[in-house]
């Protein structure tokens, strides 16, 4: 019997985690399955691109994965057992069940819209891309001068309001923060911030705790009733849920609990990496959501998991957060990096310059992901118990 390993998700962590193990790990003795719900290859961090009018790449998963020998299962999750080891998904031909012997739970996070009345039902997100897609379509119906609220200044709402600006300046476009704009970044990374806002037109409103959002309009704390042809909601995220049901040690937002090697502490055949896993990294501080810790996550979760199947010694890769790449529009951005303790360094990068840098980073990380296998060695690592001989050394 193949030592069997299923991988739930197949974005950034999980198509890197997939491809690396087939990489690593022998196809004589192992046997790789990869279930997501959509056939393509989800670019997450262009999303707010997408939304806001702009193509991007959506390779196709069968593309991606072949001839690697992993295999797609387009389906989606609707459980996971356990103490079974077996995941019940749901597709076209009625789904069924998978069986495993190590799960790689990668699905990530999608947009938060329960918190506020209204929300729900009126607000659109750019966390999947048929969300993004629905935003899309809104904006194609508005004519000029119609308004657009973003609410949330974190990293998504600044990259999707000043995307929209820039992409559709007959729009009007406001940004709505819980505190001061930028508050994170440092203080010449604020004010570079709140010059690209202005330059595009976008108006802040800061210090503002929205309370509802209607279909035309969004409503603070504090009275005032911004109007809104479309409102977009960027102001958290949350977890699937799948795993807080199948029994594993899940924070209070859902995020599986694990350990340095990213193994579930309470299930041991279960790893997390991405959004979906809650890690402690190398600064004693929980790893952000981010594409930045789905790449350190998903390292450390295939070196354990290729070390305890061969029986080799699991390295601990790094797990570390050096800063936010953030992309105002096309043509300006701003790089602010961070010291151990996650607070901004008084130093930014600005500019053009930031923005290819962005550019390049988004195009690496297609790369690295629609070519999960480019290094396949000619031998791989066999599993310990599956044979008799020496365990085989890749090669490099």
């Amino acid at each position: 019997m193949k030592h069997r390993i299923v991988v739930l998700g197949a974005g950034y962590a999980g198509a890197f985690v997939a491809g690396t193990l087939a990489r690593r790990l022998s196809p004589a003795d192992t046997e790789i399955t990869v279930v997501n719900a959509e056939p393509d290859f989800v670019q997450r961090l262009r999303l707010h691109q997408l939304a806001a009018g702009r193509e991007i790449e959506a390779p196709q998963l069968a593309d991606v994965f072949g001839g690697t020998g992993i295999r797609l299962r387009l389906a989606r999750v609707t459980a996971v057992d356990a103490e079974r080891r077996v995941v019940a998904v749901a597709d076209s031909d009625g789904g069924g069940e998978l069986g495993y012997d190590t799960l790689v739970h990668a699905l990530g996070s999608h947009g938060d819209r329960s918190g506020v009345p209204g929300a729900a039902q009126h607000a659109f997100d750019v966390a999947a891309r048929p969300s993004a897609l629905r935003l899309r379509d809104r904006l194609d119906s508005l004519g000029e001068g119609r308004s657009v609220v973003v609410v949330g200044d974190g990293l998504t709402g600044i990259e999707t309001a000043t995307e929209i600006a820039e992409t559709r300046p007959a729009l009007s476009v406001t940004l709505v923060a819980r505190g001061e704009l930028g508050a994170r970044l440092s203080a010449g990374a604020r004010s570079h911030l709140r010059q690209a806002c202005y330059r595009l037109g976008v108006t802040v409103v800061e210090h503002a705790e929205v309370e509802a959002v209607e279909a035309a309009r969004v409503l603070c704390a504090d009275g005032a009733a911004l109007a809104s042809d479309a409102t977009v909601w960027t102001a958290g995220f949350a977890v699937s849920p799948l795993a807080a049901a199948a029994g594993l040690e899940v924070t209070d937002n859902g995020r599986i609990v694990v350990d340095r090697t990213m193994r579930s502490v309470s299930h041991p055949n279960v790893y997390a990496v991405g959004d979906s896993a809650y890690a402690v990294g190398d600064n004693g501080r929980p790893l952000p959501m981010s594409c930045a810790s789905a790449g350190y996550t998903g390292a450390q979760a295939t070196a354990a998991i290729v070390g305890r199947l061969t029986g080799r010694e699991i390295a601990n890769t790094k797990l570390e957060y050096l800063g936010n790449h953030i992309s105002l529009g096309r043509r300006d951005g701003i790089l602010q990096m961070v010291d151990a303790e996650g607070q901004a360094k008084p130093k930014y990068a600005g500019g053009r310059k930031a923005a290819r840098i962005k550019a390049g980073i988004l195009r690496m990380s297609l790369w690295a992901t629609s070519h999960p296998t480019f290094a396949l060695p000619r031998r791989r690592h066999r599993l310990a118990e599956a044979q008799d001989a020496p365990v085989e050394t890749a090669v490099a």
